[in-house]
């Protein structure tokens, strides 16, 4: 079987030293040791993904990836296919959400269409149409082939090496596209063991027996692809989205740069399932930005072992819920590169 090409990508280790110098530093700082709890800890982790004392995360940039999903046809959303190519439009027009977010917090935001079931002919939009009609119906069959899949995972990857050759020092991934929270679920059902009832939940609006037919149709459609968690590569191949694929792809690549990753919600914790699978560490640079309403994204975070740093009861995807967390990041550097020492401020530390 075609193997994926990231089997060749090194991910770098944790700098442990730079930890040390940074968690001795913050004990000179003019606080009382261990004061900033949860901000000292993330000022840590930081120092340990870049390898640096003084780490940073001035620049933030963001890719949203979005794609259709051949899934739709079964029910499992209550919007048409045809709102992600209108809102991959108002994303282009600075209309949504994430645009709002982004301005907000000072971020470069690319929109790159991975297999949207349209043309759409909007200044800005990164072309990298893997299939024009997204992803097949994984209820029939594989969601998309071992090359496309490749695709995927390669586009996200030059996409996010591209946004990071310009600066960027902490990436923001989002997605977009109806049905994406149904080959999450089905993926993460997969990676976690558990039934499918306990990771599907209402994505963008199901309610009562609508929640309960995505599940028993999700459930189905992994009996029929006989899904196994034995070779993510190919299970991705089964059951994902080109947006999972992309989103994998990119975290890969901002782990080889040793750059921190700002994971969102639940489909974007499902790819990094995904980009730890297929490229083993990984995970070592991811944050959780916050915690979804959605019910699979807990078990989620629990496998990569990421406690989120908010809790909003959000769950629009788009890559939100990190960009509304990057402040907390910057707080954490900010204490840290910008407090005096006891030393230097005159100020007597505890005997």
């Amino acid at each position: 079987m075609k193997k994926h090409f990231l089997q060749t990508v090194t991910i770098p280790s944790l700098d442990e030293v730079a930890g040390q110098q940074v968690a001795v530093y913050l004990d000179s700082l003019t606080k009382p040791r261990g004061s900033l709890g949860r901000l000292e800890k993330m000022a840590i982790e930081l120092g340990k993904m870049t390898g640096k004392k003084m780490p940073t995360a001035n620049k933030p940039g963001a890719i949203v990836f979005a794609s259709d999903h051949g899934i739709t046809e079964q029910g499992v959303s209550p919007y048409p296919s045809a709102v992600t190519v209108q809102m991959a439009a108002s994303f282009l027009r600075e209309q949504a959400t994430m645009s709002i977010f982004c301005r907000l917090i000072g971020a470069e935001l690319r929109i790159v269409d991975l297999g949207i079931n349209a043309d759409l002919d909007e200044e800005g939009l990164i072309n990298r149409k893997i299939r024009a009609q997204g992803t097949r119906n994984f209820y029939n069959e594989n969601a998309m082939t071992a090359q496309e899949a490749n695709a995927a995972l390669t586009a996200g990857f030059e996409e996010a090496n591209a946004l990071l050759d310009t600066g960027v020092d902490c990436l923001i991934l989002g997605e977009l596209g109806i049905g994406n929270t149904s080959p999450s679920s089905a993926i993460l059902a997969m990676l976690s063991g558990k039934d499918i009832s306990e990771v599907a939940g209402p994505g963008s609006g199901l309610v009562d027996e609508q929640v309960d037919k995505k599940r028993a149709t999700l459930r189905e459609a992994i009996n029929r692809r006989n899904a196994t968690a034995d070779d993510v590569f190919l299970l991705l191949q089964q059951l994902g989205g080109f947006d999972i694929a992309g989103m994998a792809g990119a975290m890969i690549a901002a782990a080889t740069r040793r750059t921190p990753i700002l994971l969102d919600g639940f489909i974007s914790t499902v790819a990094a399932l995904v980009a730890e699978a297929l490229a083993p560490g990984t995970k070592n640079y991811m944050i959780a930005g916050h915690q979804s309403a959605e019910p699979g994204h807990q078990v989620a975070l629990a496998l990569l072992d990421k406690k989120p740093i908010l809790q909003l009861g959000m769950r629009l995807g788009e890559g939100t819920g990190a960009a509304v967390a990057y402040p907390v990041l910057r707080a954490a550097i900010a204490a840290l590169t910008e407090l005096p020492t006891f030393e230097s401020a005159g100020i007597s530390d505890k005997a």
